[in-house]
Protein backbone atom coordinates (compact mmCIF):
# COMPACT_ATOMS: atom_id res chain seq x y z
CA UNK A 1 0.00 0.00 0.00
CA UNK A 2 1.72 3.28 -0.94
CA UNK A 3 1.98 5.81 1.75
CA UNK A 4 -0.17 8.60 1.93
CA UNK A 5 1.34 12.68 1.03
CA UNK A 6 2.52 14.80 4.56
CA UNK A 7 1.73 18.29 4.86
CA UNK A 8 3.93 18.10 7.93
CA UNK A 9 6.80 20.92 7.91
CA UNK A 10 10.34 20.51 7.83
CA UNK A 11 12.40 17.73 9.67
CA UNK A 12 14.41 19.57 12.62
CA UNK A 13 17.39 16.97 13.03
CA UNK A 14 19.11 14.65 10.66
CA UNK A 15 17.27 11.41 12.30
CA UNK A 16 14.16 13.09 11.18
CA UNK A 17 15.39 13.38 7.86
CA UNK A 18 16.54 10.01 7.72
CA UNK A 19 13.33 9.00 8.92
CA UNK A 20 11.10 11.14 6.16
CA UNK A 21 13.24 9.58 3.60
CA UNK A 22 12.19 6.48 5.02
CA UNK A 23 8.48 6.77 5.25
CA UNK A 24 8.91 7.59 1.49
CA UNK A 25 9.94 4.52 0.58
CA UNK A 26 13.67 5.50 -0.09
CA UNK A 27 16.45 3.71 1.40
CA UNK A 28 19.24 6.44 1.87
CA UNK A 29 23.10 6.42 4.41
CA UNK A 30 23.48 9.11 6.94
CA UNK A 31 25.48 11.08 4.83
CA UNK A 32 22.82 11.74 2.70
CA UNK A 33 20.12 12.42 5.31
CA UNK A 34 22.88 15.41 6.38
CA UNK A 35 23.36 17.16 3.47
CA UNK A 36 19.40 17.11 2.87
CA UNK A 37 18.80 18.30 6.26
CA UNK A 38 21.35 20.76 5.97
CA UNK A 39 20.53 22.16 2.37
CA UNK A 40 16.57 22.58 4.24
CA UNK A 41 17.90 23.85 7.12
CA UNK A 42 20.37 26.39 5.43
CA UNK A 43 18.16 26.95 1.94
CA UNK A 44 20.67 26.14 0.21
CA UNK A 45 20.31 24.19 -2.99
CA UNK A 46 21.16 20.37 -2.76
CA UNK A 47 23.77 19.81 -6.26
CA UNK A 48 23.43 15.82 -6.85
CA UNK A 49 25.62 14.49 -8.74
CA UNK A 50 25.84 10.67 -9.63
CA UNK A 51 25.42 8.11 -12.49
CA UNK A 52 22.18 7.88 -14.33
CA UNK A 53 19.96 5.40 -12.26
CA UNK A 54 21.31 5.77 -8.70
CA UNK A 55 18.00 7.08 -7.50
CA UNK A 56 19.23 11.58 -7.51
CA UNK A 57 15.59 12.40 -9.23
CA UNK A 58 13.52 10.17 -6.61
CA UNK A 59 14.60 12.32 -3.78
CA UNK A 60 13.35 15.23 -4.66
CA UNK A 61 9.85 13.23 -5.57
CA UNK A 62 10.27 11.98 -2.13
CA UNK A 63 10.79 15.47 -0.80
CA UNK A 64 7.35 16.55 -2.50
CA UNK A 65 5.33 13.54 -1.44
CA UNK A 66 6.38 13.65 2.40
CA UNK A 67 6.54 17.36 2.57
CA UNK A 68 2.90 18.01 0.69
CA UNK A 69 5.28 20.35 -1.49
CA UNK A 70 4.28 21.09 -5.39
CA UNK A 71 6.74 19.12 -7.55
CA UNK A 72 7.98 21.50 -10.30
CA UNK A 73 10.62 19.71 -12.79
CA UNK A 74 12.51 21.20 -15.55
CA UNK A 75 14.00 18.69 -17.86
CA UNK A 76 17.28 20.48 -19.07
CA UNK A 77 18.27 19.17 -22.85
CA UNK A 78 20.44 20.76 -24.78
CA UNK A 79 19.33 24.04 -26.51
CA UNK A 80 16.81 24.65 -23.42
CA UNK A 81 16.54 28.62 -23.04
CA UNK A 82 14.60 31.31 -21.25
CA UNK A 83 11.53 30.44 -23.34
CA UNK A 84 11.06 26.95 -22.63
CA UNK A 85 12.58 27.12 -18.58
CA UNK A 86 11.25 30.71 -17.70
CA UNK A 87 8.51 32.07 -19.48
CA UNK A 88 7.06 33.20 -22.83
CA UNK A 89 4.20 35.68 -23.85
CA UNK A 90 0.95 34.20 -25.06
CA UNK A 91 1.53 36.20 -28.58
CA UNK A 92 -1.82 34.42 -30.28
CA UNK A 93 -3.95 35.90 -27.26
CA UNK A 94 -1.77 39.09 -27.58
CA UNK A 95 -2.89 39.42 -31.14
CA UNK A 96 -6.20 39.12 -30.29
CA UNK A 97 -6.29 41.75 -28.21
CA UNK A 98 -4.54 44.10 -30.54
CA UNK A 99 -7.46 43.73 -32.52
CA UNK A 100 -9.84 43.54 -30.21
CA UNK A 101 -8.31 47.46 -29.35
CA UNK A 102 -7.89 48.73 -32.03
CA UNK A 103 -11.74 48.02 -33.73
CA UNK A 104 -12.53 49.56 -30.37
CA UNK A 105 -11.17 52.62 -31.34
CA UNK A 106 -8.14 52.43 -29.05
CA UNK A 107 -4.79 53.93 -30.68
CA UNK A 108 -2.97 54.83 -27.78
CA UNK A 109 0.23 53.00 -27.72
CA UNK A 110 0.80 53.22 -23.69
CA UNK A 111 -2.17 52.14 -23.46
CA UNK A 112 -2.24 49.38 -25.91
CA UNK A 113 1.14 47.85 -24.61
CA UNK A 114 0.07 47.72 -20.94
CA UNK A 115 -3.01 45.61 -21.82
CA UNK A 116 -0.81 43.69 -23.44
CA UNK A 117 2.09 42.89 -21.50
CA UNK A 118 0.14 42.31 -18.62
CA UNK A 119 0.23 38.80 -16.14
CA UNK A 120 -2.71 37.50 -18.14
CA UNK A 121 -1.15 37.35 -21.13
CA UNK A 122 2.38 35.43 -19.82
CA UNK A 123 2.84 31.86 -19.64
CA UNK A 124 4.75 30.99 -16.29
CA UNK A 125 7.25 28.31 -17.07
CA UNK A 126 8.85 25.95 -14.38
CA UNK A 127 11.51 28.45 -13.75
CA UNK A 128 8.98 31.48 -12.59
CA UNK A 129 6.85 28.31 -11.78
CA UNK A 130 8.84 27.82 -8.87
CA UNK A 131 9.19 31.01 -7.64
CA UNK A 132 5.48 31.82 -6.98
CA UNK A 133 3.83 31.44 -3.41
CA UNK A 134 2.05 28.57 -2.44
CA UNK A 135 -0.68 27.84 0.29
CA UNK A 136 1.79 24.85 0.83
CA UNK A 137 4.92 26.00 1.17
CA UNK A 138 7.49 26.69 -1.20
CA UNK A 139 7.82 24.29 -3.99
CA UNK A 140 10.33 21.50 -4.44
CA UNK A 141 12.24 22.65 -7.92
CA UNK A 142 14.16 19.86 -9.24
CA UNK A 143 16.51 20.91 -11.99
CA UNK A 144 16.93 17.54 -13.44
CA UNK A 145 20.19 16.65 -15.63
CA UNK A 146 21.44 20.29 -15.37
CA UNK A 147 24.64 18.97 -17.52
CA UNK A 148 22.18 18.23 -20.58
CA UNK A 149 21.74 21.88 -21.03
CA UNK A 150 24.12 24.39 -22.92
CA UNK A 151 26.66 26.69 -20.68
CA UNK A 152 24.69 29.64 -21.61
CA UNK A 153 21.64 28.84 -19.44
CA UNK A 154 23.36 27.25 -16.40
CA UNK A 155 24.52 30.88 -16.16
CA UNK A 156 21.72 32.54 -16.75
CA UNK A 157 20.27 29.68 -13.70
CA UNK A 158 23.37 30.98 -11.27
CA UNK A 159 21.47 34.58 -11.51
CA UNK A 160 18.05 32.83 -10.66
CA UNK A 161 19.48 30.75 -8.10
CA UNK A 162 21.79 34.04 -6.74
CA UNK A 163 18.76 36.29 -5.59
CA UNK A 164 16.13 34.24 -6.47
CA UNK A 165 14.43 36.50 -8.73
CA UNK A 166 13.65 36.93 -12.57
CA UNK A 167 13.88 40.39 -14.77
CA UNK A 168 10.80 40.32 -17.36
CA UNK A 169 11.68 43.68 -19.12
CA UNK A 170 7.78 45.19 -19.41
CA UNK A 171 6.66 43.74 -15.75
CA UNK A 172 9.90 44.18 -13.87
CA UNK A 173 11.32 42.00 -11.14
CA UNK A 174 9.52 39.26 -9.93
CA UNK A 175 11.28 37.95 -6.66
CA UNK A 176 10.19 34.48 -4.43
CA UNK A 177 8.72 35.59 -1.41
CA UNK A 178 10.34 32.86 -0.26
CA UNK A 179 12.80 30.83 -2.14
CA UNK A 180 12.29 27.31 -3.38
CA UNK A 181 13.68 23.62 -2.29
CA UNK A 182 16.13 23.23 -5.12
CA UNK A 183 17.35 20.21 -6.05
CA UNK A 184 20.15 19.89 -8.81
CA UNK A 185 21.01 16.47 -10.26
CA UNK A 186 23.41 15.71 -13.38
CA UNK A 187 24.90 12.84 -14.50
CA UNK A 188 28.22 14.43 -15.44
CA UNK A 189 28.33 14.40 -18.72
CA UNK A 190 30.28 17.94 -19.25
CA UNK A 191 31.37 19.64 -15.36
CA UNK A 192 29.32 22.07 -14.01
CA UNK A 193 30.88 25.37 -13.49
CA UNK A 194 32.17 26.12 -9.73
CA UNK A 195 30.40 29.45 -9.55
CA UNK A 196 26.93 27.74 -9.65
CA UNK A 197 28.23 24.66 -7.31
CA UNK A 198 29.19 27.22 -4.50
CA UNK A 199 25.88 28.00 -4.44
CA UNK A 200 24.90 24.32 -3.24
CA UNK A 201 25.56 22.11 -1.20
CA UNK A 202 27.21 19.15 -2.88
CA UNK A 203 26.60 15.25 -2.39
CA UNK A 204 27.82 12.45 -4.49
CA UNK A 205 25.03 10.20 -5.07
CA UNK A 206 26.79 6.98 -5.48
CA UNK A 207 25.73 3.17 -6.35
CA UNK A 208 24.66 1.61 -2.98
CA UNK A 209 26.32 -1.62 -0.84
CA UNK A 210 24.91 -4.68 -1.63
CA UNK A 211 22.50 -4.43 1.79
CA UNK A 212 21.60 -1.14 1.29
CA UNK A 213 20.26 -2.37 -1.98
CA UNK A 214 18.62 -5.66 -1.13
CA UNK A 215 17.05 -2.54 1.16
CA UNK A 216 15.78 -1.16 -1.73
CA UNK A 217 14.49 -4.50 -3.19
CA UNK A 218 12.34 -5.46 -0.51
CA UNK A 219 10.51 -2.18 -0.38
CA UNK A 220 9.99 -2.04 -4.44
CA UNK A 221 9.73 -5.53 -5.46
CA UNK A 222 7.87 -6.86 -1.84
CA UNK A 223 6.57 -10.00 -3.95
CA UNK A 224 9.99 -11.14 -5.40
CA UNK A 225 11.54 -14.39 -3.74
CA UNK A 226 14.33 -13.38 -1.37
CA UNK A 227 16.72 -16.01 -2.82
CA UNK A 228 15.86 -14.44 -6.50
CA UNK A 229 15.93 -11.05 -4.77
CA UNK A 230 19.82 -11.68 -3.37
CA UNK A 231 21.09 -13.50 -6.63
CA UNK A 232 19.95 -10.01 -8.39
CA UNK A 233 21.69 -7.99 -6.07
CA UNK A 234 24.93 -9.90 -6.17
CA UNK A 235 25.06 -10.33 -9.64
CA UNK A 236 24.29 -6.27 -10.72
CA UNK A 237 26.76 -6.03 -8.46
CA UNK A 238 29.27 -7.76 -10.08
CA UNK A 239 28.17 -6.38 -13.03
CA UNK A 240 29.25 -2.77 -12.11
CA UNK A 241 32.72 -4.35 -11.04
CA UNK A 242 33.11 -4.46 -14.94
CA UNK A 243 34.66 -2.34 -17.36
CA UNK A 244 31.03 -1.85 -19.04
CA UNK A 245 29.89 1.14 -21.48
CA UNK A 246 27.14 1.84 -19.21
CA UNK A 247 26.51 -0.33 -15.42
CA UNK A 248 23.19 -0.84 -14.40
CA UNK A 249 21.98 1.01 -12.03
CA UNK A 250 19.53 0.65 -9.10
CA UNK A 251 16.11 1.49 -11.19
CA UNK A 252 17.51 -1.09 -13.65
CA UNK A 253 17.86 -3.48 -10.70
CA UNK A 254 14.47 -3.01 -9.25
CA UNK A 255 13.10 -3.22 -13.28
CA UNK A 256 14.61 -6.93 -13.57
CA UNK A 257 13.81 -7.87 -10.20
CA UNK A 258 10.27 -7.19 -11.09
CA UNK A 259 10.71 -8.49 -14.58
CA UNK A 260 11.93 -11.97 -13.23
CA UNK A 261 9.24 -12.06 -10.58
CA UNK A 262 6.58 -11.20 -13.52
CA UNK A 263 7.56 -14.12 -15.32
CA UNK A 264 7.08 -16.72 -12.06
CA UNK A 265 11.41 -17.08 -11.28
CA UNK A 266 12.61 -17.66 -8.26
CA UNK A 267 15.90 -18.08 -8.84
CA UNK A 268 18.46 -17.25 -11.57
CA UNK A 269 19.25 -19.33 -14.48
CA UNK A 270 21.52 -19.13 -17.69
CA UNK A 271 18.36 -19.36 -20.35
CA UNK A 272 16.54 -16.77 -17.91
CA UNK A 273 19.44 -14.32 -17.26
CA UNK A 274 20.41 -14.70 -21.34
CA UNK A 275 16.20 -13.84 -22.06
CA UNK A 276 15.92 -10.96 -19.93
CA UNK A 277 19.62 -8.65 -20.28
CA UNK A 278 17.92 -6.23 -22.11
CA UNK A 279 16.27 -5.37 -18.87
CA UNK A 280 19.26 -4.51 -17.32
CA UNK A 281 21.76 -3.41 -19.67
CA UNK A 282 20.89 -0.89 -22.14
CA UNK A 283 23.51 -0.88 -24.87
CA UNK A 284 24.31 -3.76 -27.20
CA UNK A 285 27.65 -4.32 -26.98
CA UNK A 286 26.88 -4.69 -23.56
CA UNK A 287 24.47 -7.48 -24.08
CA UNK A 288 26.75 -8.72 -26.72
CA UNK A 289 29.51 -9.40 -24.34
CA UNK A 290 26.95 -10.93 -21.76
CA UNK A 291 26.10 -13.52 -24.59
CA UNK A 292 29.24 -14.21 -25.35
CA UNK A 293 30.40 -15.77 -22.46
CA UNK A 294 30.44 -13.07 -19.44
CA UNK A 295 26.97 -13.39 -18.40
CA UNK A 296 27.68 -17.17 -17.48
CA UNK A 297 30.86 -16.49 -15.51
CA UNK A 298 28.86 -14.02 -13.52
CA UNK A 299 26.18 -16.37 -12.96
CA UNK A 300 28.39 -19.20 -11.72
CA UNK A 301 30.12 -16.32 -9.27
CA UNK A 302 26.62 -15.25 -8.22
CA UNK A 303 25.47 -19.21 -7.74
CA UNK A 304 29.40 -20.03 -6.05
CA UNK A 305 28.82 -17.29 -3.58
Amino acid sequence: MMAQPSTRGLPQSIDETLALLTDGGYVADRSLATVLFLSLTMQRPLFLEGEAGVGKTEIAKVLADRLGRKLIRLQCYEGLDVSSAVYEWNYAAQMIEIRMAEAAGVHDRAEMESGVFSEKYLIRRPVLEALERSVDGPPIFLIDELDRADEAFEAYLLEVLSDYQVSVPELGTIRAAEPPIVVITTNRTREIHDALKRRCLYHWVDYPDAQRELDILARKVPNANATLARQVVVFVQKLRELDLFKAPGVAETIDWATALTALGKETLDAETVSDTMGVLLKYQDDIVRMEEGEGVRVLEEVRVG
